[in-house]
């Protein structure tokens, strides 16, 4: 339940502010000059806000789009990522957004229009060329999308490109914006998956294993291609035991026919990310594993990813064929944009 909003003043009258204002007109309203003045002051307490965040509503003035990290990617020759949110409404414990942003409120950027004139923009640029765009690096694609409708504005953009691919990675079970549409063929909706053993110590607020499971059998039933993403890869006890079980769970499920593609991503965090993290956190058991730090990073040791990784794919491979299968190295780092 949003509590509070804050709103640039600037985008007051902007038509998304005061669709998303009417619906909440229970909630506390305050106009700000710059979403930064709230977002961004310093020694707020992420933790203690993440139990009640705040939805902020702001307009982006650059950095629409963006190139994605090095090592993020499926494949194709062009690679970019839009970010119509900072943050998100889960709290997995690994999430690396916990130490990029000093605050834990959610960021929606209204102004949905510019978004789509600078994709558009960016596709006729490339118009020849294999081209990918990435939605859920700075959020989770679809888990406010109650809230923001942001996928609903945006798909029907992407139908006009049918040789442009997008992909929504999320952990959510909303399908509203995929079901009320037809199935796009050049749409990929991408499931963050790890063990439910793991998940339920981890992937605090999230829907279970179970239930995304289920959400990409009901998405395969209509068409829509996805995206089984094994990232990160979390070491603990008997770990090959949950992974296969994981693996052979969705394929019971979900038809190969439908699978666009497979990645594998380990865990590893830049060295100041990790020690902000790890302040938050001290007792989690996640960061008291086998982690070295080696170059500036903070993550398992070269042969401990190597072997979860040749494992796992060893796993996928009894079902499904080697080359829609991606290894995913990008280091989490902070956007390629200011913040403030």
């Amino acid at each position: 339940m949003i509590e509070t909003i804050y709103y640039e003043k600037n985008i007051k009258n902007h038509p998304k502010t005061l669709e998303i204002l009417s619906r909440f007109s229970n909630a506390r309203q305050i106009c700000i000059d710059r979403y930064g003045e709230v977002f961004n002051k310093r020694n707020q307490n992420f933790k203690l806000q993440k139990t009640n965040p705040a939805l902020i509503l702001a307009e982006k003035h650059k950095g629409f789009v963006l190139p994605v990290p090095e090592g993020f990617g499926i494949g194709q020759m062009h690679n970019f990522y839009f970010s119509h949110m900072y943050n998100c409404i889960y709290d997995c414990r690994y999430c690396f957004l916990q130490g990029m942003y000093s605050s834990a409120n959610y960021v929606l950027f209204v102004n949905y229009e510019d978004f789509s004139s600078e994709i558009e923009n960016t596709i006729h640029k490339y118009k020849s060329e294999n081209v990918t765009f990435f939605s859920g690096y700075d959020c989770d694609s679809l888990a406010l999308e109650n809230v923001t409708h942001f996928m609903k504005f945006i798909l029907p953009l992407f139908e006009k490109h049918p040789n442009v691919l997008l992909e929504l990675r999320t952990k959510s079970v909303q399908l509203q914006p995929m079901m009320s549409s037809r199935a796009l063929k050049n749409c990929i909706i991408a499931y963050s998956l790890i063990p439910e053993a793991i998940s339920k110590s981890l992937d605090n607020k999230t829907p279970s294993i179970q239930r995304r499971i289920g959400a990409m059998k009901t998405l395969s039933q209509a068409g829509w291609k996805l995206g089984l993403r094994f990232d990160p890869l979390i070491h603990g006890r008997d770990w090959k035991i949950l992974y296969r079980g994981l693996i052979e769970d969705i394929f019971k499920e979900i038809p190969v026919h439908s699978i666009h593609s497979i990645s594998f991503g380990a865990l590893r965090f830049p060295k100041a990310m990790f020690k902000k993290i790890h302040s938050l956190y001290p007792d989690e058991i996640l960061f008291s594993g086998p982690l070295s730090q080696n170059d500036g990073l903070v993550s398992y040791e070269n042969d401990i990813e190597n072997e979860m990784i040749n494992f796992c794919r060893e796993c996928v491979s009894e079902f499904i064929s080697e080359p829609i299968i991606f290894n995913c190295s990008f280091e989490p780092s902070r956007v390629k944009e200011s913040v403030l």
